[in-house]
């Protein structure tokens, strides 16, 4: 993985030093809090509900043993014991206090990391692919080109102060595990008939308020131009996006407003005058930062173990997490590994510092030392020889990471929601659990097969809930509790889609019910090898809806709301976070 060299560090180093004067200005009163705000936004923290949030960056969601030893020992000493990983491969923690921020990120800065850019209207966090390097299907690995783009959008001069905040994600294998589509730009490095390496660029993703699938811009840049052509890309946005309304202000918009085809002339324009300037890529800048994603010392091994076979055919809950679980790797013997945070009871997510603890243990004994993070909130040991696959499944299940679900209904994405969220309009951790308590057992989910299911407390979609298969979000019904839209018919991967709302919200209590109704439909109308987003695609949204609002559940939905009208209070959950 990517070191720090000497200038990485002096940057992360300053800016530690100057953020603590910052806070020490804030506590002494010499800073309000309106003068404070764009300068601890700066550095990823944000004021929640019960007190300070700091959103620590991932780049490309891989890290060290060492760095996740980290995060566990400020669990411990700054908050309540525990972290939550994100769906753009980041690490949050919620219960912090203002005057231990700046020991926090001199902490950080001792491992190489940093929350710059987490926050704020310019480049976020460049997120990839899990399972890049080791996925069967990979073209071109790419890190050293996520590397790269880290190390250009940082501190980038011309895009600090951009109309809205800017994400980009890369992908390099057949199939897109880095969700390019739903992002302000989606790279896919790929190869022409040639041999050459190239990126398959789209522009104008984006959920929140108004999901948009992103447009295809250019079918094949040559790998030397794409900082010049992301360069124009937001230069054209910088311009011309707008600042007059937050509703209104990212790039998605601007391409649909402009066209995909006016808003490529305008790009192009621009870039004629950039794509051989100091931008471009030479063969020797890509081999040098493609050096420090080199091989581990790979053995050469069989990739049939008869010891592993023989103790799957006995021991059923380790042949189902070997379904699950356990993914194919690109070197013989060896597998890639998933480690659920989603077991039915859990905050999906959520991982303590026991459990952050040991999976730096698990990663430096079986995977040479680092942990990836997914866009689906688990963590995966990239590089387990297969031999060691029941050691490991056997010294994870003592710490609840051995969940069979990766893909299955309970592998459920969630945001924070009202719980900690100051712009959520409901909760969403006490819902997710809810329904994975409900439909936890291994038989029914494995016979539903594939499906995701993505749930946010509000339109901003930190859940991504326009792109799961199920999507459930907060809406804002004043002085009526919590209420809930179902989308159905999201998706990412190839074929990203965005899902379509079945009809009026629903109450907490109600959505589990909807849920197992959908599913109903699903088992009901579904053809031999048909996953659940195959039959919302054939059959359309209509026999759902029926079912869903049948004459039965439409009565039930019609008293609970009443109820709720009169005593909202009398139907309060309290969190069920097992941390408070």
């Amino acid at each position: 993985m990517y070191r720090y060299d000497e200038y990485d560090q002096q940057i992360v180093n300053d800016r530690v030093k100057q953020y603590r004067d910052q806070v020490r200005r804030r506590l002494s009163g010499e800073l309000t809090e309106e003068e404070f705000r764009p300068l601890r936004l700066q550095n990823g923290l944000y004021m929640q509900i019960h007190g300070y949030m700091l959103r620590i960056a991932v780049p490309y969601g891989l890290i060290s043993s060492k760095q996740m030893r980290m995060f566990a020992h400020i669990a411990r000493k700054y908050d309540r014991g525990y972290g939550h990983f994100t769906t753009r491969q980041n690490i949050q923690f919620n219960w912090l206090k203002l005057e231990d921020t700046p020991d926090i990120l001199a902490d950080l800065a001792s491992v190489e990391m940093h929350a710059i850019q987490t926050s704020g209207n310019c480049v976020r966090n460049i997120t990839s692919d899990e399972y890049a390097g080791v996925a069967r299907d990979e073209v071109v690995d790419p890190r050293p080109y996520a590397e790269i783009l880290r190390q250009w959008s940082t501190f980038h001069p011309e895009f600090a102060y951009l109309p809205r905040k800017f994400k980009i994600a890369v992908s390099g294998g057949k199939e897109d595990r880095a969700a390019i589509y739903a992002h302000d730009i989606g790279l896919s490095v790929t190869k022409n008939k040639q041999g050459e390496v190239g990126f398959r660029v789209l522009v104008g993703g984006g959920l929140g308020r108004t999901p948009i699938i992103g447009c295809e811009i250019c079918e094949f840049m040559p790998w030397q131009h794409i900082l010049t052509y992301v360069e124009s890309i937001l230069r054209v946005y910088n311009q011309y996006g707008r600042r007059d309304n937050i509703y209104k202000a990212r790039i998605k918009i601007l391409v649909k407003a402009l066209g995909i085809d006016e808003f490529r002339r305008q790009v192009e324009a621009d870039w004629a005058d950039i794509k051989n300037g100091p931008g471009t890529l030479t063969a020797e800048e890509v081999t040098r930062v493609a050096s420090f994603f080199t091989d581990p010392a790979y053995e050469t091994l069989d990739d049939h173990d008869s010891k592993l076979n023989e103790f799957k055919a006995d021991n059923r809950p380790f042949s189902n997490w070997m379904l699950r679980n356990v993914k194919p790797h690109r070197v013989p013997g060896y597998a890639i590994v998933v480690l659920s945070l989603k077991k039915p009871g859990c905050v999906p997510g959520d991982a303590t510092a026991e459990q952050m603890d040991a999976v730096a243990d698990l990663a430096e004994r079986y995977s040479f030392g680092e942990v990836r993070i997914t866009h689906q909130q688990n963590l995966v040991l990239a590089d387990v020889k297969q031999k060691d696959l029941i050691r490991l499944w056997q010294e994870a299940g003592a710490y609840e990471l051995t969940a069979p679900n990766i893909g299955l209904l309970t592998d459920i994405i969630s945001c924070p929601g009202a719980d900690f969220c100051t712009l959520a309009n409901a909760r969403s951790i006490p819902l997710a659990k809810l329904i994975a308590e409900r439909f936890e057992d291994f038989d029914f989910q494995h016979d539903i097969g594939e499906i995701t299911l993505n749930m946010s407390g509000c339109v901003n979609a930190c859940g991504q809930h326009h792109i799961g298969n199920i999507g459930v979000t907060g809406v804002e019904k004043k002085d009526h509790g919590e209420w809930y839209q179902v989308s159905i018919g999201g998706a990412e991967g190839n074929d990203s889609s965005i899902g379509k709302i079945i009809g009026p919200s629903f109450t907490f209590n109600q959505v589990p019910e909807v849920i197992d109704r959908l599913l109903q439909v699903y088992l009901r109308e579904r053809t031999e090898a048909e996953c659940f987003i195959d039959t919302v695609r054939r059959i359309g949204h209509a026999p759902f809806k029926e079912h869903v609002y049948a004459s039965d559940f439409a009565v039930a939905q019609e008293e609970t709301a009443d109820k709720h009208e009169v005593a909202p209070a009398q139907y309060a959950i309290p969190f069920y976070s097992p941390r408070f």
